[in-house]
């Protein structure tokens, strides 16, 4: 028994070792910081998204919203700053993200804010955002998907359910609405689109909003980008 112990105990060291990144804030669904959570925990939240997209998206935790384990973790309201916290110990040389919400159950993301370039960073990092004025209130998943710089051509992407309360605030203009913003970029996941190693992807419909703090930005491509051309 003590020599599983100890089998298992490296193994899983090895594994904290190779460990990724994951959202930190807000809690996404079935993980450790979520306090609804419970004894549902998915210790592997840092892994990326099935290369074949099966479990696309938020990792199938997306059907949790609306049961206990789906509570909301934050009430947001239009036109206000928010931000999203990423952790972990193995950034990829950073690369780019997107924060998106979501009215319809998953089946369509809206991009609020583009970070092309040194998304994420080693440790704990923020990155702030404006949820639109326009923005329904109800229910919404709010996302966080990265595309690394450095490594296998993955995507990374965690869900959290949040409450938006109605605002009387002063609505933006027309192209800075929820509605006439650009869909979640989708890279990597057997769609036919793909990110470049050693890159950080300029998605092509970033929306209004972009925090750009890249050197090497670089367009998707097409197929599954092992080498370099076929830009999208």
């Amino acid at each position: 028994m003590k020599v599983i112990e100890a089998v298992g105990a490296v193994l899983g060291l090895a594994t904290f070792a190779k460990a990724h990144m994951e959202m930190k804030n807000p809690p996404p669904f079935r993980s450790a910081f979520n306090p609804y959570t419970g004894d549902d925990i998915d210790y592997d939240m840092i892994s990326p998204l099935n290369s074949d997209g099966s479990n696309f998206p938020c990792k199938g935790y997306n059907k949790l919203l609306g049961t206990p384990l789906g509570r909301p973790v934050a009430t947001w309201i239009p036109g206000q700053s928010y931000s999203m916290t990423i952790t972990g110990r193995t950034p990829h040389k950073g690369g780019s993200c997107q924060a998106s919400v979501s009215f319809d159950g998953g089946n369509s993301f809206k991009v609020i804010h583009s970070y092309i370039g040194n998304c994420p960073v080693l440790g704990d990092s923020s990155y702030r955002f404006t949820l639109p004025s326009d923005t329904p209130s109800g229910e919404m998943l709010f996302a966080w998907t990265w595309y690394n710089n450095e490594g296998n051509r993955e995507l990374y992407m965690n869900c959290a359910a949040i409450t938006v309360k109605a605002s009387s605030g002063k609505r933006r203009d027309a192209s800075d609405s929820l509605s006439s913003r650009p869909a979640m970029f989708v890279a990597n996941i057997g769609n036919g689109v793909c990110t470049f190693e050693g890159t950080d992807v300029d998605f092509p419909q970033p929306g209004p909003d972009v925090t750009r703090n890249s050197r090497r930005p670089h367009a998707p491509g097409r197929g599954t980008c092992n080498t370099w051309g076929g830009d999208y």
